[in-house]
């Protein structure tokens, strides 16, 4: 495909990714496999540049565009080069037109901004749009560190993470020998923290009480040796029922799962009040901590869909505490970086519940944040994360 061509399948890709986030419709990653299906005379030099294309216009549009040109006429306004492809020609964009719209350069939609937590500078805001690192845990049940170094010469340790190996950019994990071995997860080293931060290996009865697909889940049995109990829940029986699979090939073996009804948790989980050593709560959230990976769902997220979240990250905290036996711990998780889900929630909850004592996530990074930590891109060169641990007083 000639390069205005090019341009020309970005922008109809883009209206795909605007439409779809405007109507609660597939993720970006999504519609461009689906693209592609539908065009199969696309190289793997055309897609490369295609996706290369679009996600150029969607990390600069903070505030959603109002169609796949105007995102691609804002790239053209800081790249020249690129706007002398609007040529007329075969398959090729039409040049601008004076006065139609063209999205504006912001890092993030205009009513965010006053959301962001106070660690969260110019320079963190600008990084939550790099592109992050593919990041792997090594899997304590089946090798350590050093055993899958020796495999993945292309790896290297992570700075922060005990059990983390980054590895470059592209690089074909799912092919390997040590990912079909279970050996590795893909997992970003601040998720890695964050499971680390739960010290399960001190825990003989543990709660993922929002485990989705299982990630921290799989990280926990590691830390646990296939010890004591493991209770997997999530509320979405698509989510939960990847976990088995994937603990099959990890071999953790302590792990059951519980699908639970919104709102009527208490209920489902009430054999096991005041009963565990550990609760961990990885909540709903907006998911702005991983707006580098994942940068179209700046334009999905709502004030009104904010103060959902916010909603039941506050009702799960509640049921956690009193899930959580005396003396046990409770650890709270959001990759977000926004205040109401980090610092001010945790805040809240301490208000609520007196018998909560807040104490240090025994990891390495980050920053105090409230009564919690966070882990950022510009600090930390993680994905956003808010961490915060409490004991239960006896």
């Amino acid at each position: 495909m000639k390069e205005s061509a090019r341009v020309q399948a970005a922008i109809e890709l883009l209206d795909e990714i605007i439409a779809a986030a405007r109507n609660a419709g597939p993720a970006a990653d999504t519609l461009i496999q689906d693209y592609f299906k539908r065009r199969r005379y696309a190289g793997s030099g055309d897609r490369r540049a295609i996706r290369e294309l679009a996600y150029r216009a969607i990390r600069r549009s903070g505030n959603i565009p109002v169609s796949g040109r105007a995102a691609m006429l804002g790239v053209g306004r800081d790249d020249p080069d690129m706007l002398k492809l609007f040529d007329w020609t075969v398959r090729a964009p039409v040049p601008p037109v004076e006065g139609e719209p063209v999205s504006e350069a912001a890092a993030l939609p205009d009513w965010l901004a006053t959301e962001l937590d106070p660690l969260i500078d110019a320079a963190e805001t600008q990084a939550l749009l790099d592109r992050a690192p593919l990041d792997l845990r090594v899997n304590r049940l089946k090798g350590d560190r050093e055993l899958v170094k020796k495999s993945l010469p292309e790896a290297e340790p992570t700075p922060l993470s005990p059990i983390g190996l980054r590895l470059p950019e592209g690089f074909a994990i799912a092919s390997h020998e040590v990912w079909q071995a279970g050996l590795v997860e893909v997992q970003d080293e601040g998720s890695q923290l964050a499971s680390l931060a739960c010290a399960a290996d001190d825990c003989t009865s543990v709660i993922d009480l929002c485990a989705g697909a299982g990630g921290k889940s799989l990280a926990l049995a590691a830390d646990m040796a296939n010890g004591g109990r493991l209770l997997a829940c999530d509320t979405d029986r698509l989510r939960l029922s990847r976990l088995g699979p994937r603990a099959e090939r990890a071999g953790a073996t302590n792990i059951e799962t519980r699908l639970l009804n919104p709102r009527q948790e208490r209920k489902a989980l009430s054999d096991w009040r005041g009963k565990a050593d550990l609760v961990l709560v990885d909540a709903p959230c907006s998911g702005s901590g991983t707006w580098r990976r994942n940068p179209e769902t700046r334009w999905r997220l709502t004030a009104k869909r904010l103060e959902q979240l916010s909603s039941v990250q506050a009702h799960l905290l509640d049921l956690a505490v009193e899930l959580t036996r005396p003396g046990g711990h409770l650890v709270y998780v959001v990759c977000s970086v926004l205040a109401v889900e980090g610092r001010a929630q945790a805040e809240a909850l301490g208000e609520r519940h007196s018998s909560l004592v807040p104490v240090h996530p025994p990891i390495d990074g980050g920053r105090d944040c409230g009564p919690g930590m966070m882990l950022t891109p510009a600090h930390d060169n993680v994905d956003g994360f808010f961490v915060a641990r409490w004991q239960v007083s006896c």
